[in-house]
């Protein structure tokens, strides 16, 4: 695979693939819209967010499950964390596990719990992240406004020296030192001004028009292209909400300072609603050191959202909060759902299964350990390490047996107290000891 062709797409291992595939969805969204007349990136984003989360809906389901399982059944773990609190040997350790096992298949779940949900679906919405932050790497109606301006920005003297020491080309900085670049490679040198170019803010191709005047009808052209694809109910999805306030702030326009915060505060309203609709909210008990550190959570979590989206342009914002919107409301009908569950039909089903497993297979890893010291732990011992018990006994006392008719050196040739009778009480030992 050509990795020039792949220079602004997301090349990893895992997250390359699936970025390459939704990409394929994304472009196929915005050509159908393009076909009925509403060719927007932001309406774009909003279909693709949706369509991903109702397909991740069953994972996100069982997620939620085990979320409110885990509450009904964290007294019963935590019961058991402080009986063997502070004993460290491996027979506690041991015993601990063991019930702790018990308390998961009594309620049905792994002990790895929503772990698998999660290493499915992060690596999705990573992939969604990337798709979205460079949207002209995967939707060629987008990469293609950017001709003919690329291609006689990159033939007029000083392009690149300018377009380095913007702020938009610093994350881009390697692209302009590697080699396919100073060589001249087409494809490569035509994504690396795409590059910076989409990162551009209004001030930035104002300013780029101002600098390189006699391209001021293809700037023109480019970013009326852009403007439709970006203009979403008034704001550009390629814009920063931090470069709009700033815009309206110096020039007392305060209608977008307004407009630029509409973004971060509805990331961080719709992240809060999410959080709280979660089944798993932490108990209100002050000595719960993890219930503390998930309150944190929930605070810490809206603001960083809002930071974020206040930093990002405004297209990964409008992603952040329809995902937002979509967990909420797919939240509300799963803790409908959930709410009805018989929690204890449940747990009685899954100890019946526990009970057929155990007569099916002979092992009882489905029953409760008994605890140390107990009647059932004793009579338990296994019968073989009572006869290798036994055995031991024997064999010692024939040692000591041999020992003592090596020490008078009776029955044997050699002369006792000699040299030759030690060494072959030596060997007659280790015999005895490897018996």
């Amino acid at each position: 695979m050509n990795p020039i062709l792949l220079l602004t797409k997301n090349t990893g291992v895992i997250i390359g693939p699936i970025a390459n595939l939704l990409g394929l969805l994304m472009n196929g969204i915005f050509y159908v819209l393009n076909g009925i007349g509403l060719p927007n990136i932001g309406l774009a984003i909003i279909i693709l967010t949706v369509l991903i989360y109702i397909a991740l809906l069953p994972l996100t389901i069982k997620q939620q499950k085990f979320a409110k399982l885990q509450r009904k059944m964290q007294p019963e773990l935590t019961k058991i964390q402080k009986k063997y609190a502070g004993k460290k040997d491996e027979a506690s350790m041991r015993r601990q596990q063991e019930e702790m096992r018990y308390v998961y298949s009594k309620y049905g779940v792994s002990t790895m719990g929503s772990c698998v949900q999660l290493l499915i679906q992060m690596p999705i919405l990573l992939a969604m992240y990337r798709v979205f932050w460079n949207i002209p790497a995967y939707v060629g109606m987008v990469k293609q406004a950017f001709f003919p301006l690329v291609d006689n920005l990159i033939a007029t003297e000083g392009s690149a020296e300018y377009l380095q020491g913007l702020t938009a080309a610093k994350q881009f900085a390697k692209q302009f030192t590697n080699e396919s670049f100073t060589s001249g490679v087409t494809e490569y040198v035509q994504n690396t001004y795409i590059d910076v170019l989409n990162k551009f803010s209004t001030s930035d191709w104002t300013a780029l028009g101002e600098k390189f005047t006699s391209l001021s009808a293809d700037i023109a052209t480019t970013t009326g292209k852009l403007s439709t694809y970006n203009n979403f109910l008034g704001l550009n999805m390629a814009n920063a909400p931090r470069d709009v306030f700033s815009q309206g702030m110096s020039s007392g326009r305060y209608i977008l300072v307004v407009v630029a915060l509409i973004i971060p505060v509805l990331a961080a309203v719709t992240q809060w609603l999410s959080v709280k609709m979660m089944p798993s909210q932490p108990n209100n008990d002050p000595n719960d050191q993890m219930a503390a550190t998930m309150k944190s959570m929930n605070i810490m979590m809206p603001l960083m959202s809002a930071f974020f989206c206040f930093s990002l342009p405004s297209g990964m914002g409008l992603y952040w909060i329809v995902g937002a919107v979509v967990r909420c409301i797919q939240q509300f009908f799963i803790n409908k759902h959930i709410d009805k569950m018989d929690i204890d039909a449940m747990v009685a089903r899954n100890l019946e299964k526990m009970k057929e497993k155990e007569a099916r297979t002979g092992k009882s890893s489905g029953r409760a350990p008994a605890s140390s010291g107990s009647v059932a732990e004793k009579s338990s011992v296994n019968t073989r390490n009572i006869n290798s018990a036994k055995y031991s006994t024997k064999v010692s006392g024939e040692a000591e047996e041999k020992l003592r008719d090596r020490r008078s050196g009776s029955g044997k040739k050699y002369k006792a107290g000699s040299l030759a009778a030690k060494v072959n009480l030596v060997d007659e030992f280790n015999d005895i000891g490897k018996k």
